[in-house]
């Protein structure tokens, strides 16, 4: 364990940031868990109103028997969102002051970096690239990501859920967020932060990064494991491929969506289109972990090979 490097790479100014998110990410998400239970046990006392959840934690306690006020946003809110404020300055500019900005030396064309690393916001799509086509994983898959996002408000038929906290109420959406940005996203930066060193090889944390380590690897393309030649042969079995990948996670889905009563009551209210668009995307997201499985444990580069794009 070589944890003189582990600590430099950690105390560097860049990596900082995902230090931090190691632990802010994990504790805002059980912060955000926990007043959701506590909301799902108020509803529950309540007698399934949603609507008294949203309004009971701007009450404060009875100030006599009886009696209870509302909380105003001058001067409760606001005071709370300026010290809010001034803290989070003060910890800026210690920051600012304690940690060098991570510039180097002017770029030199003769000599490249290695690793050569993207940001820390980039590092995920960075990792992207080692299991996707460089079109796929560059360009179609943040497309992808950011006209996702756009949709969310277009395709989520859940009328529950709006100004409180609640997870039985938006359990699907929930655990949705949490495996694509948590489990995946964030996952992929740590990854692309911590593990990939020289020449982008694994390297696991405490790990000496040899800069003269080689590895032989044999990757290859899904239709070669299969003894299929030609280009019209890998072209149309990559498709067959992808079409039941697609088609069995569709029904996967399918049946976690309309397990429960309560995912069936969302289902009804949704049109064809948004079904058909959420299907599409969380297929998607999806096939991410199962390229990684398919690279990792079975060195698969390629599904799909095709003159214009690979998968």
């Amino acid at each position: 364990m070589d944890l003189h490097q582990l600590w430099t790479i950690v105390s560097t100014p860049d990596n900082v940031p995902i230090v931090l998110l190691l632990f802010v990410v994990p504790f805002y998400a059980w912060y955000g868990l926990r007043q959701a239970f506590a909301n799902d046990r108020l509803i529950a006392q309540l007698e399934g109103n949603p609507e008294m959840a949203k309004t009971h934690h701007r009450k404060i306690q009875p100030f006599k028997a009886g009696w209870t006020r509302e909380v105003h946003v001058w001067p409760y809110l606001l005071r709370i969102e300026f010290l809010a404020a001034i803290i989070v300055t003060v910890i800026l500019m210690v920051w600012s002051i304690t940690l060098n900005a991570p510039l180097e030396e002017p770029s030199n064309p003769t000599l490249t970096m290695n690793p050569s690393k993207a940001p820390w916001y980039f590092l995920g799509l960075q990792e992207m690239l080692v299991y996707f086509d460089p079109w796929i994983a560059g360009v179609v898959m943040p497309s992808l990501i950011i006209v996702g996002l756009m949709v969310i408000p277009y395709i989520d038929a859940n009328p529950l859920g709006n100004g409180y906290y609640t997870y039985k109420q938006r359990k699907f959406s929930i655990l949705t967020f949490i495996f694509g940005f948590i489990v995946l996203w964030v996952s992929m930066i740590v990854i692309g932060t911590l593990i990939r060193g020289p020449g982008w090889m694994w390297f696991w944390p405490g790990t000496t990064w040899d800069h003269n380590r080689l590895i032989f690897e044999v990757n290859r393309d899904l239709p070669d494991l299969f003894g299929i030649a030609g280009r019209a042969g890998k072209i149309i079995f990559g498709a067959v491929v992808v079409g039941a990948y697609f088609l069995a996670a569709a029904v996967l889905i399918h049946k976690l969506i309309t397990k429960t009563a309560f995912n069936r009551k969302i289902y009804a209210r949704m049109s064809v289109l948004q079904y058909v668009t959420m299907q599409v995307f969380l297929i998607i997201m999806l096939s991410l972990p199962v390229k990684i499985l398919a690279r990792q444990l079975f060195r698969i580069k390629y599904v799909w090979v095709t003159p214009w794009f690979n998968i």
